[in-house]
């Protein structure tokens, strides 16, 4: 019986060790997720506009049939941004037929002809819509502007951004690998299957001859991810590349379960491709990966951070850049409030700006502004070498999201888009909760 007992002892011992560790494997205690789960959800029902819906005077109500989920609530962004609807879906908390609809719409708008526009940039086959109008459902393949036919030009781009078309495969990997309806991929959409698509739009992006790695000029030049479209990035893209590494994974899947095992393993062998070339070509000697080999090739937090996320960084690789971004983070020079900048503030291109190409002031906007969108991504790779320091991240971010709840009255916004030297801009923004939501609920 004795021995009994100590058995059952010990067993309780590992049991409640074993517990314990998992506890602190968490980044956010049960009642900070809560609050983040209710606020997301809320912030998403507040993006949403419904057929009929008029967001403000300066556009007309949402004339095309479906539900839409634009970047946020209240009057900014009255259109559907492909990129911030996309990064939120993993959420849970978009429908089934929400997504559908949304993946057909996207689909639907998708470049079926080569064309220019009057601003003079070139709209290839198969690009995605950067944002797609309500009134009329037009397709915006630009940032700055709603104007159809004059969209584009040398400040935002003489191709789309090349980051939507592989936020469109996502979309269609989320909604047919959460549906199980693998016969969706071969669905026409305006004549084309719904696979093709999907292919016509990862052939989109630009690399070098017999590259994988995405790649512009200052003459081609294309936004290399719509969080810095007001930034002038050239030569190889980091960020998009690390989305196409991802985008090559769900596409091997996408083509197994419709039994093309040679697409498949066509686009598995990209992947590892790019597995192993972003970190030779990007890596600087801290373990930190550079933005592009052009213009404004800074030490990029958000590209460095979703590496790690994403398992592109491994081995002692991984652990001297998820190092660095902690001392980062101890040192003040990564994070405030719990919101990250793009670019180290002792890695600013100079005393003017932070990017070496922008077309907005320094430490304000994508220029030096603190965002929650990548605070997830960051919170991970900082948790891979000490959890309390992450979690102490993340429990600023979320002090500061009780702090400023929009919920609370007309004078709060928070979520806001980003805080900028002077004041936060844009209230009520989507991917500021949904992307460190998605984060924290895989390792919660």
């Amino acid at each position: 019986m004795k021995n009994i007992s100590l058995i059952i002892v010990g067993l309780v011992f590992l049991i409640s060790v074993k517990g314990q560790q998992d506890i602190n494997k968490t980044l956010l205690s049960k009642s900070d997720m809560d609050y983040l789960e209710g606020l997301t959800r809320d912030v998403m029902e507040s993006s949403r506009i419904y057929p009929g819906q008029k967001i403000t005077d300066e556009f007309g109500k949402n004339a095309t049939g479906i539900v839409l989920i634009r970047p946020g609530g209240r009057t900014a962004y009255p259109a559907y941004w492909i990129r911030d609807y996309a990064m939120s879906i993993e959420s849970g908390f978009v429908t089934n037929d929400e997504q559908k609809q949304l993946l057909l719409l996207t689909a639907k708008t998708q470049c079926d002809q080569t064309w220019i526009s009057n601003a003079g940039s070139m709209i290839p086959v198969g690009a995605i819509a950067d944002h797609i109008r309500i009134d009329d459902s037009k397709p915006i393949f630009f940032p700055g502007t709603y104007d159809y036919y004059g969209q584009g030009g040398k400040t935002w781009g003489m191709t789309p951004p090349y980051c939507d078309q592989y936020f469109f495969i996502h979309m269609a990997y989320c909604y047919v690998t959460g549906t199980a309806s693998s016969k969706f991929l071969l669905q026409k959409i305006k004549g084309i299957k719904l696979i093709d698509r999907l292919e016509m739009a990862y052939k989109v992006s630009p690399t070098l001859q017999d590259g994988v790695v995405v790649y512009t000029t200052t003459d081609f030049r294309g936004v290399d991810f719509g969080f810095r479209d007001a930034i002038n990035i050239t030569g190889n893209l980091c960020f998009p590349s690390l989305l196409k590494y991802r985008a090559s994974l769900q596409l091997a899947q996408l083509f197994e379960l419709i039994n093309q095992k040679d697409k498949a393993q066509f686009y598995r062998t990209i992947a590892n491709k790019l597995k192993k070339e972003i970190p030779l070509l990007f890596s600087d000697h801290r373990g930190m990966l550079l933005a592009s080999t052009g213009k404004s090739k800074q030490a990029d937090v958000w590209s460095t951070a979703i590496a790690v996320y994403f398992g592109v960084l491994e081995g002692d690789q991984v652990t001297k850049t998820c190092q660095f971004l902690r001392n980062a983070y101890k040192d003040g020079t990564l994070s405030s409030k719990g919101n990250i900048r793009h670019v180290l503030t002792n890695d600013d291109y100079n005393n003017s700006s932070v990017w070496e190409s922008s077309l907005v002031e320094k430490n304000t906007y994508q220029n030096g502004a603190y965002w929650g969108t990548p605070t997830g991504w960051v919170c991970y790779a900082i948790a891979k070498v000490d959890m309390a320091a992450a979690k102490q991240l993340a429990k600023e971010y979320i002090d500061d999201l009780r702090a400023g709840d929009y919920r609370k009255g007309a004078a709060f916004g928070a979520p806001w888009e980003c805080y900028n030297s002077a004041a936060p801009q844009n209230a009520v923004y989507l991917t500021s909760v949904s992307c460190p939501y998605i984060v924290f609920k895989s390792n919660n």
